[in-house]
């Protein structure tokens, strides 16, 4: 049976859930359970704090898990990510007092406060800075005013609480996240890895895209195609009204409407949008 790790709670949790939901897989009722077993699917889920599941897949205590990229990259775990999943995304970076740096080579010699000391440690010693890391599991935009440090290292999202605290960031960020598959390094992968692994594609492919259905004269066709291309081809059936066919096609969600507008300037009409709920590519 696949044992897969799976988020408890925080912003990953609720998405992680419905994300295998979507995949077919059995999700727990109540934010109480700790296990669900999918006996269906020959899977079976453990809820735990986002920061330990790289640690229990690292170890092999566990197949394959959910988790953030910088909780990945910060524990240090023997686990590889697999598979990036489109959500979670956050964006990493310094900051300090504003007018106090002007670069991230300034952070050389002074302290450094995050809940990521993995993450910063790693980064300073790839560029050769030499900084105090302390590490604090909240509060961080504190730290400075209180003496504690004086740059912060953090997830950073509109940039409003670092304006509050008086601090401004530093150059480029030092990691982007977002929520990814992540498994054993140099450990063989279970038979029940690659099916899951395709029923998330699935869904993944499926978020991206929608499928178009259109009517369009036959003389037409070529330049519609050319406009929906589909993933192999599209789907091109004739019409009970002579000189029309049926054209059927899945489209990148993003230009679907940008889509449309052209299929109806060259002359396509009776068009509907609908959501594909899976896929298999």
């Amino acid at each position: 049976m696949l044992k897969v790790a799976v988020p408890n709670k925080g912003s990953l949790s609720e998405s992680a859930a419905q994300l295998l939901a979507e995949a077919g897989y059995r999700q727990r009722r109540s934010a109480r359970d700790l296990v669900t077993v999918d006996a269906d699917n020959d899977v079976e889920f453990f809820y735990l704090r986002p920061r330990d599941i790289a640690i229990y897949v690292g170890e092999g205590t566990l197949d394959i898990g959910i988790t953030g990229r910088d909780l990945l990259l910060d524990s240090g775990a023997a686990a590889d990510e697999v598979m990036a999943l489109g959500f979670g995304a956050s964006s990493f970076h310094f900051a300090a007092p504003v007018g106090s740096l002007a670069d991230t080579a300034a952070i050389a010699g002074r302290t450094v406060a995050t809940s990521y000391p993995g993450v910063v440690r790693a980064w300073l010693a790839e560029r050769g800075i030499d900084a105090k890391v302390v590490r604090l599991d909240g509060a961080v935009e504190s730290s400075v005013r209180l003496g504690v440090a004086d740059v912060i290292a953090d997830v950073v999202e509109t940039g409003s609480t670092l304006r509050q605290a008086g601090l401004e960031i530093v150059g480029e960020p030092i990691l982007a996240s977002e929520a990814v598959v992540i498994r054993p390094k140099d450990r063989p992968a279970p038979v029940e890895l690659e099916i899951f692994e395709r029923r998330l594609r699935g869904v993944l492919v499926a978020r991206s895209y929608v499928m178009m259905d259109y009517d369009i004269r036959v003389e037409q066709v070529e330049a519609a195609v050319a406009l929906t291309p589909g993933i192999e081809s599209p789907t091109v059936s004739p019409l009970h009204r002579e000189g029309w066919v049926a054209v059927r096609s899945m489209v990148p969600r993003d230009s679907a409407q940008k889509v449309m507008d052209e299929l109806w300037a060259l002359g396509a009409r009776g068009t509907l949008v609908t959501d594909i709920l899976a896929c298999r590519l």
